[in-house]
Parts: C-alpha cells; sequence; structure tokens
C-alpha cells in the first residue's frame, strides 16, 4: 500500500532535490548547461560566493525580517475578524467571504493592482497626501509589508474560525455560569483553545512569505529595490539573468535550509504536545 506513495515521493522529491544538491556543487552557467553534466565540479564554491560575493545574506534579512514582521501582524488581525463573526447574525455567510477574498486572490493580480495604487499618482499619495516614492527607496519595504499583510492575513483569520468551531459549546455556557465576563471568557477559554491552529497559521504564513516570489516580483519588478531584493527574487535574476545556474541552486538549497527550520520547530513543538496529552491519560 505504501508503495505508489513511495514510489511518487522518489520522482517527484527526493530525485530533483538529489539532482539540485549536485548541480549546487558544479560551474554550471551559460556556457556549459549544454553538458551540464560534465561542468567541472568546484564543491562548495558556490555557496561560498552567495555567500561573501552576492546579496545573499542582505536578501535572507530582509526575507526573514518582513516576514515575520506580516506573520505577526496577521495573527490580532485574523483573531478579531474569527470571533467578530463566530456568532450567528444576518449576512454571516456573506461576511465570511468578503473577508476571504484578498486570500483567494491571484497573487499576480494582488501585485499588479497594488502596483497602480502606489504609483507617484496614484491613489495611495492622494489619500496620504504625500507624494514620495513607494516602489523604490526606503518606503518600499513597508509596502512590500502592507501588500504582503493585506493579502496574507485571512489565512489565520480562517484556521481561527475553524478552530473556533472545534470548541464544545458547553465550555462557553460553563464559563457563563461561572459569571465569567467577555475579556476572561476570550482570555481563559477562547483563546488557550486556539493555540494550536494560530500557531500552525503563524508557522504556514511565515514559510509563505519567505517564499513568495510572484508578488514581490509583480509588484517591484527585477532588479528589485535593494530595500526589497528578498531571497526568491534573487535567485530568479542570479539563475535566468545571469546565468549563474549553479549559484543560483545554491542559494535554493540555503533557502530550503531556512525553510526547514521553523518547520522542524513545529513539528517538534507539536509532537511534544501530543506526548504531553498522552502522558496526562
Amino acid at each position: 500500500m505504501f508503495l505508489p506513495g513511495g514510489v511518487l515521493t522518489l520522482l517527484v522529491i527526493v530525485v530533483p532535490l538529489a539532482v539540485a544538491l549536485y548541480i549546487s556543487l558544479l560551474d554550471l552557467d551559460q556556457y556549459s548547461i549544454r553538458e551540464w553534466v560534465g561542468a567541472d565540479f568546484i564543491a562548495f564554491d558556490n555557496y561560498v560566493e552567495a555567500v561573501r560575493d552576492s546579496h545573499l545574506v542582505h536578501a535572507i534579512g530582509i526575507s526573514l525580517g518582513y516576514s515575520a514582521l506580516v506573520s505577526l501582524a496577521c495573527v490580532p488581525l485574523g483573531l478579531a475578524a474569527a470571533i467578530a463573526t463566530q456568532d450567528r447574525f444576518r449576512g454571516r455567510g456573506l461576511v465570511r467571504s468578503i473577508l476571504l477574498i484578498p486570500y483567494v486572490l491571484p497573487a499576480f493580480v494582488v501585485g499588479s493592482t497594488w502596483r497602480i495604487i502606489f504609483q507617484p499618482d496614484g491613489i495611495a499619495n492622494r489619500v496620504l497626501g504625500t507624494d514620495g516614492l513607494w516602489l523604490n527607496g526606503p518606503r518600499s519595504f513597508w509596502a512590500l509589508v502592507l501588500v504582503q499583510l493585506w493579502s496574507g492575513w485571512p489565512l489565520v483569520y480562517l484556521l481561527a474560525a475553524a478552530g473556533l468551531q472545534s470548541v464544545d459549546a458547553s465550555v462557553h455556557e460553563a464559563a457563563a455560569l461561572d459569571g465569567a465576563g467577555w475579556w476572561a471568557k476570550l482570555r481563559y477559554v477562547v483563546l488557550p483553545q486556539l493555540r494550536g491552529p494560530v500557531s500552525l497559521a503563524l508557522v504556514i504564513s511565515f514559510l509563505h512569505n519567505v517564499n513568495s516570489f510572484t508578488l514581490p516580483f509583480v509588484l517591484f519588478g527585477v532588479p528589485s529595490p535593494v530595500d526589497v531584493e528578498v531571497l526568491p527574487v534573487l535567485t530568479y535574476v542570479e539563475s535566468f539573468q545571469n546565468f549563474e545556474f549553479g549559484l543560483s541552486v545554491a542559494m535554493a538549497v540555503i533557502s530550503l535550509v531556512l525553510v526547514a527550520i521553523p518547520m522542524a520547530v513545529y513539528l517538534r513543538a507539536v509532537r511534544l504536545d501530543t506526548g504531553r496529552e498522552r502522558g496526562s491519560r
């Protein structure tokens, strides 16, 4: 029964990953791409060049910084929306659907729309009464944060709303009988029940933001301003504009390691929680 899934995993994940690791050890560029198997083996020189001579460290800092900022800002927005739409009211289904629109829109559409908004003569400057540049310079970082936050917070809302549905009604009734106010019930009853869904949403949001390519690519173009030179866009530039394929794959491998760290921490935390629950029983 495990054979079909194992073969699929081997072909889709293991083999491409092994090929990528091998390419990252080659001096592969536009001149050797036709016979890439025979390209010079240079061991870890691509990794050394990526760290020392490229913008990799700067791109990692930008990617991690804005991803953490956006992920943390998504939590209160998503929780507030989930709690506000928890109780039944007329038109609740329509409101819930509207709140999910930013998340279901394609990243290309989101990036194109906000690019128009952030033009020098666009809506953003007219509403704020400013005349600065949002797609270049220091403001570009905050433009990226704002757009990514606008499109990403419904994920937290969706998982938090699902978590609220799993809270037993008897728990709310018991809290009401004990005279708990809305803040006490929210703090001691609702939020502890949402720890798992919100933690999952936080990890998924962070990983999605770190790996986000389409939105920064469409919003700022290439080459990106230095303040929003995120790791996926930098990898794209090295591969498809500079044709440094070995170097770009080395950057992609480093990106994979960065993504694997928070995922491993989350999976470890989930396993510890499961073991604690079993031990208590």
